[in-house]
């Protein structure tokens, strides 16, 4: 396992968000602190209704060193295996009122860029009117009005692998070849968002850990995480708590912290750009011992 922190072993890149802020790659992965507006996440599901306590925790996860933020008012729990039936759907009228006043009013209090993690259109064309600067589309551009609105605003998206609906993505779960499979369907939906106008420098790979996928291939993913990088794009991992830590540990979602750590360490040694995470301050402090020994050099201090 390599030791060097870095993002995708490249020059820094820069990537120019639809607001004009920037989201620079460089050196280690950039953290991306997670805040669901939502009752019904897996992990923090009903934390953060009330506009006045989601705005004073993504403050909070600023200050602890988020450099970027990523808010969610619908949950994306997958279906068909320890969550029963997935997560309900949310009417964009509904995903709108949990999202837009806490994102108008970080808008004033924030400069780190603003990521909206929906699958409709509508939902990030009033986002991004409404300050937001990037998208992450777990559905990879399912609805064609979400590609039409990130092309013309040229906002980054984030481009995730998923296998069928949510509500039953993790009954029947085959590959006969894991890697090839998820780097082939990520090459399929980037040329798909290319197609649609958005620029290839604009867009985020997620492998999808915990989407249509058995605990084992989510390591498998990790393990081999460097299979993505022919794709061209910068790698963001999202694997904060999910199931397939409690399936190794037995532990709980909010008691998931080491496993989370263990994710971010691998996929920081293995080029992530970006990781999406819950506990933002342990992240931070992990990532940033690990450069500092990583740089150390005698005769300096």
């Amino acid at each position: 396992m390599p030791s060097t922190l870095t993002t995708q072993g490249a020059a820094p890149r820069t990537i120019l968000c639809s607001g004009g802020r920037e989201i620079v790659l460089a050196g280690r992965p950039l953290v991306m602190g997670v805040l669901n507006l939502t009752p019904d996440s897996f992990s923090d599901g009903g934390l953060w209704l009330e506009p006045e306590g989601a705005v004073e925790r993504a403050l909070a996860m600023v200050g602890s060193g988020a450099e970027l933020l990523d808010l969610g008012a619908e949950s994306t729990r997958p279906g068909g295996g320890i969550y029963g039936g997935g997560a309900a759907h949310v009417p964009v009228e509904e995903e709108l009122r949990r999202l837009l006043p806490v994102l108008e009013c970080l808008r004033g209090e924030v400069e780190v860029p603003i990521s909206v993690d929906t699958r409709k259109g509508e939902v990030a064309g009033a986002a991004l009117a409404a300050g937001a600067d990037l998208i992450n589309d777990i559905s990879a551009l399912d609805d064609p009005e979400l590609a039409r609105v990130a092309a013309e605003t040229g906002c980054p998206v984030v481009l995730m692998h998923s296998r069928g609906e949510l509500a039953e993505m993790q009954h029947g779960i085959h590959f006969d070849d894991l890697l090839a499979e998820v780097v082939g369907e990520l090459g399929g939906a980037i040329e798909r968002a290319v197609a649609a106008g958005i620029s290839r420098g604009q867009i985020f790979v997620d492998p999808g850990i915990g989407f249509g996928k058995t605990p084992l291939q989510n390591l498998l993913l990790l393990r081999h995480l460097n299979a993505l990088h022919e794709l061209g794009c910068p790698v963001l991992v999202g694997a904060s708590r999910k199931s397939f830590i409690g399936h190794l540990t037995g532990a709980p979602a909010d008691d998931r912290l080491g496993g989370s750590l263990a994710a971010v360490g691998w996929a920081a040694a293995h080029g992530a750009a970006v990781v999406r995470v819950h506990d933002v301050t342990a992240t931070r402090q992990f990532l940033d011992v690990w450069e500092a020994i990583d740089q150390a050099e005698e005769g300096r201090e």
